[in-house]
């Protein structure tokens, strides 16, 4: 179903463009409201905001005439102020402990006793020194400090640093919220590498985003105690050093600062006092919630008060805060100081502030507020529209669809009728607007509401074809075209797209005959249709009558009655009025132009598997509904299903599919296991008596967010990958049709949910039921880190689930602080939350321990390092086309599945290319090829024969259950009649017939 949330500063971007929540009779069960760690902080900043005259108790006011002001009265002029450098460990994280105990997990894999107490002397001097110091001292021989310091990253992460989990120290937000409030620049610096770094803000609830920049040890071949990493932070801020304030707790960082020539505040929560002071820091502070804006504006010094006519202040900062605005440094008056020369200042002298104040600061908090989540997702606010808010919280024009349950067909049509009747009459209709004459068309030529439209009653479907929702709603639109296709009635699919390659002409082509599109579809990449009938969701349909007027409007999937009701009665209401037309609408059809398509072998493949011991290659040749299987250099061995549409086991020839996307193979018993995805089924190749059959689904669209049934008797949704894990005997379920995980236990049958809560977002949690996927497309078993790597394609982002908790982590990509932004996607190459991806499709755990993604949108191949986050591109230039060649120059369609051959060589499923493309991967780069299949055949046209099939049934037949008894064979007694005016053609002969019933459940003619 189309979701829709209640706008706010943390949540306008979900009703703007989203998709899908479970419905309320499957939702998953009741649990503790779960707000996004940036919400979160959003949330705290007002709060912090509403008692801010006690924030204020640490700032100083800029003078005014009417009141004295302070200034540094001992010792020389503090000095200017711009920008805060904040050291991580043991500054804003608590994690120098957990840190000092990963590395006696380290030692202790190697077989050396160290304690925590022996890493102290090298804390603050990065990770490979951190490690090698404490090797050195205790004489550890070959030690090898990088494969060391990756086992630590893996430990940490794993053991230590689990996202949110709240080893931030208490005021570390509220400060840093502070300095940016009062316009100065903050970033981290610290000797850590940038997987730490990111892990740790992450476990700590602070989002990356607050910093201006981060600065980390990755880059910098001389750490603390050298200055590099502070001098770094000071160029990438564009601030003096002398400008700078360092906020510390190693010894090493304040040495650092002071050969930077910056001041330093060093907290103790590492050292104690005595110990920093060897660095001389400027001042020294318990931790850093005792740190407050006072400290870094003012030294912290006591102060006095000077006339306003003393002249001027010798602090430099005066003006730096005069330009702040005294709201943004939350200020307080200085009612209470008067009294109070040579005195410091006091945190309780803030509660004198007024409830002026308070709103004051309160309205600050949550406009900041505001602003954070907008640029956090302001491509989410492009779908916005002022009458797509309206239709937010007014409903939109649905009423129509209201209290349809339980009344009978007849009944319906005349409440339809008589809305349509006060509707035309009520004189408040809304007309559609006229497509723009700029816009492209497919399956016909452009098209005009007040041309080619009028006197039709009109369907338009907002669909972006990324959007397994808008798939899952095409069968819908199939049945009601088919019913009343010799009616003045037109579907018309307005293509929206979210995604920036989804507004590419050639790719909409192609995913309308992936999909056999048939009715016209145009292209509204500008979103002009979208904003100007105020739609909010993918998919939303809105119904027009012949005469040009909006009628109704409805959004999400599971509408096939209601829109075949509103439709009927429209054609029916409008048929008496005169209003219709009788001609049809001309139609250029894609599949009848693109000739490639009839003569290629492949039709679309989806995703690939291997066989390394026999040599194998198994394709799901997906838009043929059939899976071939080639030898490693393309040669055809044979093909498992007929190339027809539908649901039935049986033997290779026979059996049908249903475009399967997913495969993975279990050498031990060498079967292969395929995620039949439009029939809603995990299907079993056994290639040892040559039989197809159906582990799980039924081929119809479940909406179980549990699972536990056995075999077909749980229903599946639009699975669309699958991965076999030979040590627990498990096929794991990239469920993408809502949005979870799935296992399957091959020696019980049973099949269940293993993570996702079901809503689509990117949230990543330590359990199963606290984490939640966004049309997961792409899985990968990671042995070595017991996780199963995932391609999270709605959210843009690879992450990993824990297979024994369900918990997940984020490795590259998304939004890391709103899990609910779906749109924080591009093309960039970095590390974790920093990449941006573009609808990954697929994933595979090389032999490397590298992880391989197919980055669809971006057309392109990329390495990601488990450990370290690190993504790079292997193969394309991040534009469709077909071209081999280097890696870097050679061009690929919307990749969706790729598997490794051994030896650094991937095989990649090229989908819009409708080829199998071959890297070859060294350190001199990668090469691309695309495999000869010699001897493959595009399937030939089959008539249809009477042999038993279990088929899917066409979208316009009736179904009619009856009790069949319990007996295995017997009498069928059917009476067939035909509609008034119709008969039995002369040829046709009626009679007695005698039929039995199968273990099969199919009717056979004896």
């Amino acid at each position: 179903m189309a979701r829709h949330l209640a706008p706010s500063s943390g949540s306008l971007h979900r009703l703007l463009a989203s998709r899908h929540y479970p419905p309320s009779s499957q939702a998953p069960p009741p649990r503790p409201l779960l707000l996004p760690k940036p919400l979160s902080a959003a949330m705290q900043l007002q709060r912090r905001g509403r008692r801010g005259v006690v924030i204020a108790a640490a700032a100083a006011s800029p003078p005014s005439p009417s009141s004295p002001r302070t200034e540094v009265a001992e010792g020389p002029a503090w000095g200017k102020v711009s920008a805060v450098l904040f050291d991580m460990d043991g500054v804003l994280c608590n994690s120098e402990e957990p840190s000092r105990q990963a590395g006696v997990d380290v030692f202790a894999e190697m077989g050396v006793e160290v304690t925590v107490d022996d890493f102290v002397p090298f804390m603050g001097t990065g990770e490979a020194n951190f490690l090698g110091g404490v090797a050195r001292v205790k004489g550890v021989k070959d030690f090898n400090p990088e494969i060391a310091k990756k086992r630590f990253f893996e430990i940490y992460l794993d053991k230590y640093a689990k996202p949110n989990s709240g080893i931030g120290f208490p005021g570390a937000l509220e400060l840093i919220m502070e300095c940016k409030n009062a316009g100065l620049k903050v970033a981290v610096a610290s000797s850590a590498d940038r997987i730490k770094v990111d892990a740790n803000l992450a476990a700590a609830g602070l989002p990356v985003s607050l910093f201006d920049a981060i600065v980390s040890a990755d880059a910098f071949e001389n750490l603390k105690p050298a200055p590099d990493i502070f001098l770094s932070a000071s160029k990438n801020l564009g601030v003096d050093t002398s400008e700078c304030i360092v906020i510390e707790d190693a010894l090493a960082g304040v040495q650092a600062a002071k050969a930077a020539e910056m001041r330093c505040i060093a907290v103790t929560t590492t050292l104690e006092e005595d110990a920093l002071q060897q660095g001389s820091p400027s001042l020294i502070r318990k931790n850093i919630g005792d740190v407050s804006i006072n400290d870094i504006f003012y030294g912290g010094s006591n102060a006095r008060h000077i006339n306003a006519d003393d002249g001027a202040e010798s602090s430099e900062n005066s003006s730096s805060i005069g330009n702040a605005s005294p709201e943004s440094l939350n200020g307080a008056t200085n009612a209470g100081l008067s009294g109070t020369k040579s005195s410091p200042i006091s945190k309780t002298e803030g509660l004198l502030g007024s409830r002026r104040e308070i709103l004051r600061y309160g309205s600050l908090g949550v406009a900041v507020s505001c602003l954070f989540v907008a640029a956090r997702n302001w491509k989410a606010m492009q779908f916005a529209s002022p009458k797509g808010l309206l239709n937010f919280f007014v409903g939109g024009n649905s009423s129509i669809f209201v209290n349809n349950e339980g009344d009978s067909l007849s009944s319906r049509a005349q409440q339809i009728k008589k809305y349509l009747a006060d509707f035309e009459f009520g004189g408040s209709a809304t007309y559609a607007p006229e497509f723009p004459r700029k816009l492209d068309w497919l399956n016909t030529a452009p098209l005009q509401f007040g041309r080619d439209l009028k006197g039709r009653v009109v369907l338009l479907d907002f669909w972006t074809y990324c959007c397994i929702n808008c798939m899952h709603v095409l069968p819908d639109l199939e049945f009601v075209e088919k019913k009343y296709k010799d009616k003045p009635f037109t579907v018309v699919g307005v293509h929206s797209a979210k995604f920036d390659n989804e507004k590419d002409l050639d790719a909409i082509r192609n995913a309308v005959l992936r999909y056999k599109i048939t009715h016209p579809v145009v292209n509204d990449g500008d979103m002009y249709l979208w904003r100007e009938l105020g739609v909010n969701s993918w998919p939303t349909f809105v119904l027009i009558g012949p005469n040009g007027k909006v009628l109704a409007q409805i959004s999400g999937e599971g509408h096939r009655k209601d829109l075949d009701d509103v439709v009927g009665a429209a054609l029916e209401f409008y048929e008496d009025k005169k209003l219709l037309r009788n001609d049809p609408l001309p139609l250029a059809l894609e599949k009848d132009k693109d000739s490639r398509l009839l003569t290629s072998p492949l039709k679309f493949p989806g995703k690939l598997a291997l066989d390394v011991e026999n040599n194998r290659v198994f394709i799901s040749d997906s838009n043929h509904n059939r899976i071939v299987v080639t030898n490693l250099e393309g040669q055809f061995i044979c093909q498992v299903g007929s190339s027809e549409e539908g649901l039935l086991d049986g033997p290779f020839d026979a059996a049908l599919f249903n475009r399967p996307q997913g495969l993975s193979y279990n050498s031990k018993k060498n079967i292969l296991y395929v995620a039949d995805t439009e029939n809603h089924a995990l299907r079993e190749i056994n290639f040892v008596d040559e039989t197809v059959r159906t582990l799980a689904g039924n081929g119809t669209k479940g909406s179980d967010y549990k699972g536990g049934g056995q075999g077909t008797d749980q229903v599946l949704n639009s699975p669309w990958d699958v991965c076999y894990d030979p040590s627990q005997e498990t096929v794991y379920i990239a469920m993408a049709g809502q949005h979870q995980i799935w296992k399957h236990n091959i020696r019980d049958g049973v099949t269940n949910v293993l993570s996702g809560d079901g809503y689509e977002r990117n949230l990543n949690g330590s359990s199963a039921f606290r984490t939640s996927f966004a049309q997961p497309s792409g899985i990968s078993l990671a042995p070595e880190l017991q996780e199963l790597i995932v391609a999270d394609s709605e959210s843009s982002s690879i992450r990993a689930v824990n297979l024994k908790t369900g918990g997940s982590r984020l490795l590259a990509g998304g939004d890391p602080v709103f899990p609910e932004n779906l749109f924080r996607f591009g093309d960039y190459d970095g590390t974790g939350s920093d990449v941006l991806l573009q609808h990954p499709l697929g994933v595979v755990y090389a032999s490397d321990n590298q992880v391989y993604v197919a980055d669809s949108y971006n057309h392109k191949i990329k390495r990601l390092d488990p450990v370290t986050r690190k993504v790079t591109t292997v193969a394309g230039t991040g534009r469709a086309g077909y071209k081999d060649g280097p890696g870097l120059s050679a061009q690929l369609s919307e990749p969706a599945g790729l598997v490794e051959v051994g030896d650094g060589r991937l095989l990649v499923a090229d989908t819009n290319n409708n080829a199998i493309r071959y890297i070859a991967l060294s350190e001199k780069g990668a090469e691309v090829k695309t495999l000869d299949l010699i001897g493959v055949q595009p399937p030939s046209p089959k008539p249809k024969t009477l042999k038993r099939l279990r088929r899917r049934l066409s979208v316009d037949t009736d179904v009619i259950n009856v009790d069949g008894g319990s007996s295995m064979e017997g009498f069928l007694s059917l009476a067939i009649t035909v509609p008034d005016g119709y008969h039995f053609s002369k040829v046709t002969n009626i009679q007695r017939t005698l039929f039995f019933l199968s273990c099969f459940a199919s009717l056979h003619h004896r």
